[in-house]
């Protein structure tokens, strides 16, 4: 998946560290005060966006499931705030928010 940076100089400073990590000349506790830093973070979505995504991708809860590699019962905690999506699952649901539900398929 590719990175999504907060703006073009964090993308590079992000790279640059990269690179440095990969020779050993930052340790690994550095190289994740950097990604906190520069990568966008994926940010928490209320049950109502979740429901409307689903429905902007013409999508049933059981089918929006087995694309996101959840359960229904999931997705309808989600879309009623019973849960909150976290992790890979809310980083998908952001990829889908912003690039539909091909870029995932």
């Amino acid at each position: 998946m590719t990175k999504k940076y907060r703006n073009e100089a964090y993308a590079a400073i992000h790279e640059t560290m990269e690179a440095l990590h990969e020779v050993g000349a930052i340790d690994k506790q550095t190289m994740r005060e950097f990604d906190e830093t520069c990568l966008t973070p994926a940010r928490p979505m209320a049950p109502e966006s979740i429901r409307a995504l689903r429905e902007r991708e013409h999508l049933s809860q059981p089918i929006f499931a087995l694309y996101l590699n959840v359960s229904k019962n999931l997705v309808s905690d989600w879309e009623r705030g019973v849960k909150k999506p976290g992790g890979p699952a809310l980083r998908l649901l952001t990829v889908v928010e912003k690039h539909g539900i091909q870029a995932i398929a």
